[in-house]
């Protein structure tokens, strides 16, 4: 019995630890996300929740800002996330990454991912960088 209740803690407080990263990260967009999974595959946000911000993005190592950098240029090389590649862009500006920084990160992985790739992340971080501007006029 003690030992169900120690995971339960254990789960609950990674749970806790991937919200908190997860509303540093992401803010509103993030909590978009898991919301609309909630009628489909709860599991699925629980799991993005506890794994990705409890688990990975709350390791010691990188900051959020380089957290954010390798995550845009996953998404950005891999061609095929454009609604994640979005999320994350705004996320690394909510975490305080310059334009040029992500940017050149994006122009990067034109070497490494191809010009499509690059330039299917530029689009996006215009798209981005558009609403964000919306949003604080």
């Amino acid at each position: 019995m003690e030992q169900v209740e120690q995971v339960e803690q254990t789960e609950q407080s990674t749970y806790e630890r991937g919200l908190q990263r997860l509303k540093e990260v992401d803010d509103i967009a993030g909590e978009k996300v898991i919301d609309s999974l909630a009628d489909i595959s709860p599991d699925l946000g629980r799991y993005v929740i506890e794994f990705g911000f409890g688990e990975i993005y709350s390791r010691p190592g990188l900051n959020l800002q380089q957290r954010e950098l390798a995550t845009v240029a996953a998404l950005t090389a891999l061609g095929t996330a454009q609604p994640q590649l979005k999320v994350h862009l705004a996320a690394a500006l909510n975490v305080g990454l310059s334009r040029l920084e992500i940017t050149e990160t994006i122009m990067q992985m034109a070497l490494y991912a191809g010009f499509p790739a690059a330039l299917n992340g530029m689009f996006a971080a215009k798209e981005v960088f558009a609403e964000h501007d919306r949003l604080a006029a």
